[in-house]
């Protein structure tokens, strides 16, 4: 099974894929992630990532593809994908069917994680604040300016996707605010 986790930052996509990499055995491939490796790996593609995410921006979906194509022909995805984080663009979105077309793969289920904006802030920020009073490193973006940026982005560029997966009968919306346990029942109600 192949899922796309859509969501705001923070919506608790990343935590909800770490769930379904241990009860399914499905492969998450979160950009996110990726992308920040890639900007700390010290190679040509990490360095054009950086200076990319340091000015605030949307990496290309060129390198995004790049990094998903590479994942696919490199991981064993046998329980399914978990696409968390991506897409984020309709090109994106089209690029992606056509990636799984040519790798002989298909989209099962797209899953929205639905929160308030309000609250959403206040978590990533409380999050920060979490990981500096016990010693572990904080994300540079972890803060409430960066979080707006990346809110912002998100409305105008990645909300499309919902309307867009709704039409092609793909989407199923849970609410991202309850606790993970009940997200995760969602989750999986969808998936059934």
């Amino acid at each position: 099974m192949n899922i796309i986790l859509l969501g705001p930052p923070g919506a608790g996509k990343g935590t909800q894929a770490a769930r379904l990499v241990d009860e399914r055995n499905m492969v998450q491939l979160s950009t996110g992630d990726m992308l920040r490796a890639a900007r700390t790996s010290g190679t040509e593609m990490g360095k054009m990532v950086a200076a990319v995410m340091d000015r605030g921006d949307l990496v290309t979906d060129e390198i995004v593809i790049g990094l998903i194509r590479e994942q696919l022909e490199s991981d064993d995805g046998k329980g399914g994908y978990i696409f968390d984080g991506f897409p984020r663009t309709l090109a994106q979105a089209d690029a992606l069917d056509d990636l799984l077309v040519e790798m002989g793969e298909n989209l099962d289920c797209v899953i929205e994680l639905q929160v308030d904006d309000e609250v959403l802030v206040e978590r990533i920020v409380g999050r920060a604040k979490e990981a500096e009073a016990a010693g572990q490193p904080v994300r540079a973006d972890d803060n409430e300016e960066s979080l707006k940026i990346r809110l912002m982005a998100y409305y105008k560029q990645t909300s499309p996707l919902v309307g867009y997966y709704y039409a092609k009968g793909d989407l199923k919306s849970v609410d991202g605010l309850a606790s993970m346990d009940e997200v995760a029942a969602s989750i999986s109600d969808a998936l059934a």
